[in-house]
């Protein structure tokens, strides 16, 4: 059902399609969890949903077709992700780097630090998408260089979680990170 409706949206409206593939947990100094790539994908997902019909996401398990490439790395202090552009057949994409937060003694809040890699990829895949930093903090793409309350950042989308499972009903994007996403693709 649900792919009869994606086909009948892009039917309906201009569909852009883009593949991406995401790096499985397999180098322990990555700091990478065994559910950090469901993460990365929920995070493809929302950016489908929030683009109105216009963009297909599709997962693949060919890199080299992808025109997103999640992958993981081990974290910097205040540093949680980046994006580099890539072209793939001629479109636009990115490498993007997840830098999952390193743990402490004193980490009990195995949600926060799921909150943390999510938006991250959330961000970081923006990014892939063709969207630019912001200076609005209830952005997805607010840009950490405007300053602001970090922990408060992170705290806020935490604070709507009760499970890991909400991660997927909360996508943790603004009204216009979605309005814009539709302006780059329709």
């Amino acid at each position: 059902m649900k792919f009869l409706v994606l086909l009948w949206l892009c039917l309906a409206a201009p569909c852009a399609t883009l593949r991406y593939w995401v790096e499985p947990c397999a180098k322990p100094e990555s700091g990478c969890h065994t559910g950090d790539p469901e993460l990365a994908q929920w995070a493809m997902e929302a950016w489908q949903g929030a683009s109105a019909g216009h963009l297909a996401i599709e997962k693949t398990t060919d890199r080299e077709k992808a025109h997103i490439r999640v992958f993981w790395s081990g974290g910097r202090e205040g540093l949680y992700g980046e994006a580099r552009p890539i072209l793939v057949d001629g479109v636009r994409g990115a490498e993007v780097y997840v830098l999952p937060p390193p743990e402490t003694p004193n980490d009990k809040d195995a949600l926060l630090r799921d909150a943390i890699v999510y938006l991250t990829c959330l961000h970081e895949t923006g990014h892939a998408l063709g969207l630019a930093h912001t200076a609005a903090f209830a952005d997805i793409m607010y840009s950490f260089q405007y300053g602001g309350d970090i922990p408060e950042y992170f705290g806020r989308y935490r604070r709507l979680l009760t499970s890991r499972k909400d991660i997927r009903k909360h996508s943790g994007m603004s009204a216009d990170d979605r309005r814009r996403l539709v302006e780059l693709y329709r």
